[in-house]
């Protein structure tokens, strides 16, 4: 791609390492099934939509790869194009660096071409969310066909369409907000997964992004879970270890029944934790805390702290900074709430599981003060239908252990310099095990 009229590509290229730069260039020949290397807007060789096809029909659906299509058909490469409705080598190389290496004002051309498919009408905010649709099942799909699920099960888990569905509405929605791009990357990672593992570019500096935790330990063969793996996207990021920390049943009334005290022995004192409820009128919802759960008569946790919702609609709502009335767990008292709470106040929960466990409460009127979440249940006095924690992060007793391990001189290191200074051996020194890489 040596010609002076392809100035655009060449500076679009140049954001690739120099060893980068020949696999990108080489895509093009690669989707033509040639093996020359010689520039499309020389030669009228074109890329067409059947040849995106055969490439990414595993990974998308037809929809999503028209629109992929369009986007690069979209983009202006600077140099005369041939006729037809074909991709020159230039508009992929552009439209491969703004995708994966580029600004989110970069990208938002790209999405808006997309998103309007072959229509040159104004973008609407139905196009928008079909566009995401398309997109956010591309995602998953994606992962299902290169294997990275990490142990989730999809099969055991709840309904992935209407997931799919609730998490396209909700990035639409976030597009709403001021700069277009401020839904925290999420729809640029989607991008870069599709398109990256789509398109094979397989870049040492650019892997495939992590959307999904690993799941350490589920009983899947009795269990149907209230997940499903949009859904895991779309709470993962919002946790403070991110996509980073392993996820591990801890309790599901499908497996350990409606007992509060169950509930309470499995959650007790096991770290940082994702609660799901559903009720009878079948909306989904629920809260993570980042400390344990602890029984005792006070309010406890911190400002990392959240309520969500799943189902009618996904959202979270995290702390106002009106109160510290984060989490809440008793039992066994006379004179107090005996169940499980966060947010609001005493008989004014954001979220209340009662201590018999086949009741509990929302009372928002209008927002719940500590959260600023409205009534989460189809009812404000709502009878339960499943209820699931599962812990997040590694299990307090093994940081315990880890803590352990790691020698005292790694919190002092005056008393490492002064061993030094008197010619003492540090016999711990050399011997600390590898750090382990959750993701």
């Amino acid at each position: 791609m040596g010609n002076a009229e392809s100035v655009v590509a060449q500076k679009r290229l140049a954001r690739f390492r120099p060893d980068e730069r020949p696999v990108i260039e080489g895509i093009f020949d690669r989707l033509h099934g040639t093996g020359s290397s010689v520039s499309s807007g020389k030669t009228g060789k074109v890329l067409s939509l059947d040849m995106l096809k055969m490439t990414m029909g595993k990974m998308a659906s037809e929809s999503m790869i028209k629109r992929v299509f369009q986007g690069m058909h979209s983009i202006d490469p600077g140099v005369p194009l041939p006729p037809g409705d074909g991709i020159i080598h230039e508009q992929l190389v552009i439209f491969l660096a703004d995708i994966l290496r580029g600004t989110a004002e970069e990208r938002a051309p790209l999405v808006l071409a997309m998103a309007e498919g072959a229509k040159a009408t104004a973008t609407t905010t139905e196009q928008i969310r079909d566009f995401m649709e398309d997109l956010v099942s591309a995602a998953v799909q994606t992962l299902a066909h290169r294997g990275n699920l990490r142990a989730w099960q999809p099969d055991r888990m709840s309904d992935e369409p209407q997931g799919v569905k609730l998490l396209a509405e909700q990035l639409t929605s976030e597009l709403k907000s001021p700069g277009f791009m401020n839904e925290k990357l999420t729809m640029a990672m989607f991008l870069e997964l599709l398109i990256g593992e789509g398109l094979g570019v397989g870049l040492p500096s650019c892997p495939p992004p992590t959307l999904l935790p690993p799941c350490r330990y589920a009983p899947w063969s009795d269990l149907r879970c209230l997940l499903n793996i949009p859904l895991l996207m779309f709470l993962s990021p919002q946790l403070p270890a991110g996509h980073s920390a392993p996820w591990r049943l801890l309790f599901s009334t499908n497996i350990h029944g409606e007992s509060f005290t169950r509930l309470v022995g499995n959650c007790k004192s096991k770290g940082p934790t994702v609660m799901l409820v559903k009720d009878t009128k079948g909306h989904i919802f629920g809260g993570f805390v980042s400390q344990s759960w602890e029984v005792k008569p006070q309010f406890q946790g911190d400002s990392r702290c959240f309520l969500f919702s799943v189902f009618p609609y996904t959202r979270v709502f995290t702390c106002t900074g009106y109160n510290n009335h984060y989490m809440y767990l008793n039992q066994g008292q006379q004179t107090l709430p005996n169940g499980l709470g966060m947010g609001g106040q005493h008989g004014y929960f954001g979220l209340w599981l009662d201590c018999d466990f086949g009741h509990g409460h929302s009372r928002a009127r209008p927002l719940c003060t500590t959260y600023g979440s409205p009534q989460l249940s189809g009812d404000e006095d709502f009878k339960l239908d499943t209820v699931e924690v599962w812990g997040v992060g590694q299990p307090p007793e093994e940081q315990e252990q880890d803590e352990k391990k790691k020698s005292i001189l790694d919190a002092d290191p005056e008393v490492q310099a002064m061993m030094e200074m008197t010619g003492k051996t540090l016999h711990s020194q050399g011997l600390r095990e590898p750090e382990e890489d959750e993701g």
